[in-house]
């Protein structure tokens, strides 16, 4: 299998939590949980244990079917560490 495919593949298989939490693929094939609290995403590698938790203030917005895996991998792209400054 290419690694094109195997990235669509993965990329495709979005799950559902709990209450609303997120599985989906990073860029790379890693898996994340995006969890919603009040007013902050928080993203949390379930792939590979070494990766930093994210978080990334959003207005309000809840994890729900009209927010594609796309619009989720550009905001933990724009997330920074949890324990980090700018």
């Amino acid at each position: 299998m290419s690694r094109l495919s195997a990235q669509r593949s993965i990329r495709s298989t979005t799950h559902r939590r709990y209450d609303g939490d997120r599985v989906f693929a990073d860029d790379t094939g890693r898996l994340w949980i995006a969890a919603s609290t009040d007013d902050a995403v928080v993203f949390t590698c379930i792939s590979d244990g070494r990766g930093s938790a994210r978080a990334l203030a959003v207005d309000s917005e809840r994890l729900d079917d009209s927010i594609g895996d796309d619009t989720l991998r550009a905001w933990l792209n724009q997330a920074p560490r949890i324990g980090t400054l700018p």
